[in-house]
């Protein structure tokens, strides 16, 4: 049965009636985020009835049931929207029997622009012509040597003369009219601050995003081990690490299994969010830094000016001369010999005013803050209707909801400690996580480690320099309590309680018992103890646990 609306006797069951009929094309989840972006010139507008499909084409069709179900998308099936006349359809991939759809189609890309070579399946006679990117080549864009779309979306003027190669006779069809996702970052960067804020950074924090597309070359694919060396290699108080993976990678091997793959990694603090959300697009407004691959998220990061490195580049699948192509000859990659945070700050420094860069960048759009404008005005003309007098204009992504809090053992994290020579009064304290560390160590100074006296990983507890022990139970004197712990684990220099949230209470091996209370800052009783053990004298001390970060104040009582 048809969908209610377009059915014979719609009128009757219609609230409103509007007066042109759109479609819009989904051929997986990647496309079907691009594709709500392309449908904002629509909001508001009652005139205009929008339904959704899918083609059913992709490789990845997992995941497009929940979406649509999850939004509340008005869908009809790919054979009813065959059937039914449109006044309009929208798809964001060139994928499927378009050509069968009984409406003018504009076909925009669903990414930054169009920067990757794809095989396809319509096989159209193309000689010894190297072909053009996906969505710019004669192969994607005819059907029986005629023209599928109706209008081809650029974003840049560049790409007008790489279609003139792969597809002469799409050149007059050709629109430029920029990109909203990009419009929408630059919109967001003014609001840095509420988007780090709600993404659970604390002031001073720096926030490294990894890029991941999908398939062997990328940085998931090609190297996985960079997530771990990210969370292994940088300051644990300094930096938060997000990793924004394509849907394809969750759809094609299933959320479950990624979530598995990087289940460690979540547990020592990766964020992680949801494919289909638009929470990578904060994330790259809050970013520090990036490291990525030949994904579109990796041009965009350069083109907001977020400095960053390669951790895999596909020369294999990207198309010759695309921005893409000359983003992967410009960006340093990740020497596997080095630990992450010196590679991260000289890429930082190197391309602050990097001029080549910034060119590059621009090659996202042409027609910066006007895509919304643009596409409204397309669209409206192809539907000979008016257009609504508010302005069209791009609005700022919005504030990610909470991230999902990993579930984690009571046992707090077994840490490296650095102490580094700081200002008299001052000691300075960079932790690293144990779990991750690997055969690279030269981001470890001379450390000492800290773990959780319960800890069931014996590397831990048996080679601790600091303890973290469980205050008894029994009404057993802390110091009995210590001596005990210091007799099972004759390598332990401190043991320390926690006393009342972030505050402890610390005893050395000849029985010294300190006292340590932080004064309004959000540290905790492990990083107190680590400070108890590299200056123990009593005082005030101030302790610097991250660059950028204000020294938090924690005074030392003996005795």
């Amino acid at each position: 049965m048809p969908h209610v609306l377009l059915r014979d006797d719609a009128a009757r069951w219609a609230t409103a009636s509007p007066a042109r009929r759109v479609l819009g094309v989904i051929h997986n989840v990647t496309s079907a985020t691009r594709l709500l972006d392309l449908m904002e010139p629509f909001e508001g507008d009652d005139r205009v009835q929008v339904f959704f499909t899918c083609t059913g084409s992709s490789a990845f069709e997992n995941g497009i049931r929940e979406f649509v179900a999850a939004r509340q998308l008005p869908w009809i099936s790919w054979e009813e929207a065959k059937r039914e006349k449109f006044d309009l359809a929208v798809s964001s991939s060139r994928g499927g029997d378009l050509q069968e759809l009984n409406a003018p189609l504009i076909g925009a890309p669903h990414g930054a622009g169009y920067n990757k070579n794809l095989p396809g399946n319509r096989k159209p006679e193309t000689g010894n012509r190297k072909p053009e990117a996906f969505g710019l080549d004669a192969e994607w864009l005819t059907h029986n040597g005629e023209l599928i779309p109706s209008v081809i979306v650029l974003s840049h003027d560049e790409q007008r003369e790489r279609l003139r190669r792969g597809c002469p006779q799409a050149v007059p069809r050709a629109v430029v009219a920029g990109d909203p996702c990009m419009d929408a970052l630059r919109a967001s960067r003014p609001f840095r601050e509420e988007y780090r804020a709600a993404l659970g950074l604390r002031p001073g924090q720096k926030l490294l995003v990894l890029t991941s597309t999908w398939g062997p070359h990328s940085l998931l694919g090609a190297h996985m081990d960079l997530v771990r060396r990210a969370l292994a290699e940088l300051p644990l108080d300094e930096y938060r690490v997000l990793a924004a993976v394509h849907p394809n990678v969750w759809y094609g091997h299933g959320g479950w299994q990624v979530r598995s793959w990087l289940a460690p990694w979540l547990r020592s603090g990766l964020l992680l969010p949801a494919p289909e959300t638009d929470t990578w697009k904060a994330a790259l407004a809050a970013a520090d830094a990036f490291v990525g691959d030949h994904g579109s998220l990796t041009l965009y990061a350069a083109a907001l000016g977020v400095p960053g490195l390669l951790g895999a580049f596909g020369e294999e699948v990207v198309a010759a001369g695309s921005p893409m192509d000359r983003l992967g000859a410009a960006l340093p990659r990740v020497s596997p010999y080095e630990p992450l945070g010196p590679q991260l700050r000289r890429a930082a420094a190197a391309q602050a005013d990097d001029e080549r860069l910034a060119a590059i960048g621009d090659l996202v759009t042409s027609r910066p803050m006007r895509a919304a404008a643009l596409l409204r005005r397309l669209y409206y003309a192809r539907l000979e209707l008016s257009e609504p007098d508010r302005p069209a204009v791009p609005r700022p992504v919005a504030l990610p909801l909470p991230l999902p809090a990993e579930r984690h053992a009571p046992v707090p994290p077994a840490t490296f400690v650095d102490v580094r020579p700081a200002a008299e009064g001052t000691v300075s304290l960079r932790r690293h996580l144990a779990e991750p560390q690997g055969a690279l160590t030269a981001h470890l100074t001379d450390p000492h480690l800290v773990a959780s006296e319960s800890d069931p990983d014996p590397r831990w507890p048996r080679t601790a320099d600091v303890l973290l022990a469980r205050a008894p139970s029994s009404g057993e004197p802390l110091a009995d309590a210590a001596a005990r712990v210091f007799r099972s684990h004759p390598g332990c220099g401190l043991v320390a309680f926690a006393a009342g949230g972030a505050d402890c209470v610390a005893f050395t091996r000849d029985g010294v018992r300190m006292t340590a209370t932080w004064e309004g800052h959000g540290c905790t009783a492990a990083l107190a103890a680590s400070a108890l053990y590299a200056a123990p004298a009593a005082g005030t001390l101030l302790v610097d646990v991250a660059d950028g970060a204000a020294p938090a104040v924690l005074v030392v009582e003996r005795g």
